[in-house]
C-alpha cells in the first residue's frame, strides 16, 4: 500500500481559496497567478469517461494543471497520451505521487471523471476526503452532490476549504421558462452538436471560438456542460443538471443576457448528446434553446456503438443531419472528424467521401487547420468575414 503525506492538524491549516465559485467563470491573465490543481482520472485519462480530465488538460484557463492522476498511464506525458504531443503535465500513479511531483500541495483537487452514473464510489469520496484533509479545495462535477452530504459539509466547514458543485443547477424558484425572446438576439448562433456524446464538441467549439477571435471577432461561447465551465466558460449553463421544463429556457436566458451584455458578432453553444439518443433528451432542450441559425455536426466514422451504450449502434451522418433539419428546422453547415481510431489517410479519405456525399465543407478540428472551421461559418455568414480588418482578407 503505497505512503501517503500526513494531512497537518486542522488548527494549523492556512488555505487562503484563490477563487470562489462565482469567479470560475473570469479567465485569469497570467498562467503563473492561476490557482494549482491535481486532476483526478483513474483508469480512464485519454478514455471518453475521462473526457473533464482531457478537456482541462488541453485548455485549462481557470487551473494550472499540476498533475493528472491515472496509474495505468502513469510516467507518461498527459499530451503525448492525448494528443501526440507532450505538454510537461505529467500521469502519476497516485495523490501521493501528484503531490510528490507538484512539490507542494495544490489549491485544487478536480474530480476529472465523468461516469455515465454520475455518482462517486466509496473509494473515490475516501480519497477526497483525504485530499480535503490536506488542504485541497475540491472542484465536484458529477451529480452528486458533496455539498449536500453532511460529512463533506462538515469536513469542509472543520478543514476550511471549498467545495464546488458545478452541476448544481439554481434554485426552482430562478429558473427559466422558454419565452421566445431568443430571437432577439442579432447575431449568427451556431450549435455544435454531434452523433453522440464524449465525441468532442466541446474540444470543436473552444477551438472555433479561438480561432474567430483571432481573426477579430467578437465571439461568445456558451458551455452547455460541467467541462466546459471548469475551463472558464464566462457563460454556461449544465444542461443535464436543470429540471426539464426549465432546460430551454435557461440556455435562453443565458444567451439573451451574454448577448445585450456582450454584444458579440457571433455565439458558438457547445452541444451534448446527441439528438437521435434517447438517454440525452438535453439534445432537443439545446436546439430549441438556442434556436440556431446553423449547426456544425461532429461525428466519429470508427465508433462502432454509443458511448456507454453497446447495444446502440452509432447512427449514421445522413441520418442526423435529417433529424437535426427537420427538428430545429436550422441547416447543418458543416461536417467536422472525431479521429478515434483512424489513421491520417483515414481523415483524408473521409473528408474526401463525406464533401462528396453531404457536398458540406468537411474537417477534422484537432488535426487540421482552424481556418477550415472558420470558412464553413463564413460560407453561411458572409458577413462576418466583411466585419474583419482588411489585413486579415
Amino acid at each position: 500500500m503505497l505512503s501517503l503525506p500526513e494531512p497537518p492538524e486542522t488548527d494549523t491549516l492556512d488555505v487562503q481559496l484563490v477563487k470562489q465559485f462565482s469567479k470560475l467563470y473570469l479567465i485569469q491573465s497570467g498562467y503563473e497567478t492561476l490557482p494549482t490543481a491535481i486532476v483526478y482520472c483513474e483508469a480512464n485519462f485519454g478514455k471518453i469517461d475521462g473526457k473533464t480530465a482531457n478537456g482541462l488538460v488541453r485548455l485549462s484557463p481557470n487551473f494550472r494543471i499540476l498533475a493528472v492522476i491515472d496509474s495505468e498511464k502513469s510516467g507518461l506525458d498527459s499530451g503525448y497520451v492525448l494528443d501526440g504531443e507532450c505538454n510537461g503535465i505529467p500521469v502519476c500513479a497516485s495523490l501521493k505521487d501528484a503531490i510528490d511531483n507538484a512539490g507542494g500541495i495544490p489549491d485544487y483537487f478536480i474530480f476529472g471523471l465523468a461516469p455515465s452514473s454520475g455518482m462517486y464510489s466509496e473509494s473515490e469520496k475516501s480519497l477526497i476526503l483525504y485530499a480535503m484533509r490536506l488542504g485541497m479545495n475540491i472542484v465536484n462535477g458529477l451529480h452528486e452532490f458533496l455539498n449536500d452530504d453532511p460529512v463533506f459539509i462538515s469536513s469542509s466547514e472543520t478543514l476550511n476549504v471549498t467545495i464546488l458543485d458545478i452541476r448544481k443547477p439554481h434554485a426552482k424558484k430562478d429558473l427559466q421558462t422558454f419565452s421566445g425572446i431568443i430571437h432577439r438576439v442579432g447575431c449568427p448562433r451556431i450549435l455544435v452538436a454531434g452523433t453522440d456524446c464524449a465525441i468532442g464538441k466541446r474540444t470543436t467549439a473552444t477551438i472555433l471560438a479561438n480561432a474567430l477571435r483571432e481573426r477579430g471577432l467578437n465571439v461568445v461561447l456558451i458551455a452547455t456542460g460541467q467541462t466546459g465551465i471548469m475551463q472558464g466558460a464566462r457563460y454556461g449553463v449544465v444542461m443535464d443538471a436543470v429540471p426539464s421544463q426549465f432546460c430551454a429556457g435557461e440556455l435562453e436566458s443565458l444567451i439573451v443576457g451574454a448577448y445585450e451584455t456582450e454584444q458579440p458578432d457571433v455565439i458558438i453553444i457547445e452541444g451534448q448528446g446527441a439528438l437521435s439518443h434517447p438517454a440525452f433528451t438535453t439534445s432537443a432542450a439545446i436546439l430549441r434553446g438556442c434556436a440556431p441559425n446553423g449547426v456544425i455536426l461532429q461525428h466519429a466514422p470508427s465508433r462502432a456503438h454509443r458511448s456507454d451504450f453497446e447495444n446502440m449502434p452509432m447512427p449514421s451522418v445522413h441520418s442526423e443531419i435529417d433529424l437535426i433539419e427537420l427538428f430545429g428546422e436550422v441547416p447543418v453547415l458543416g461536417i467536422t472528424l472525431n479521429h478515434e481510431g483512424m489513421s491520417a489517410h483515414d481523415i483524408e479519405e473521409t473528408i474526401k467521401e463525406y464533401h462528396k456525399e453531404f457536398e458540406l465543407p468537411v474537417t477534422d478540428a484537432l488535426s487540421l487547420p482552424a481556418e477550415r472551421l472558420c470558412q464553413m461559418v463564413f460560407n453561411t455568414f458572409p458577413a462576418l468575414n466583411k466585419q474583419l480588418p482588411s489585413i486579415t482578407q
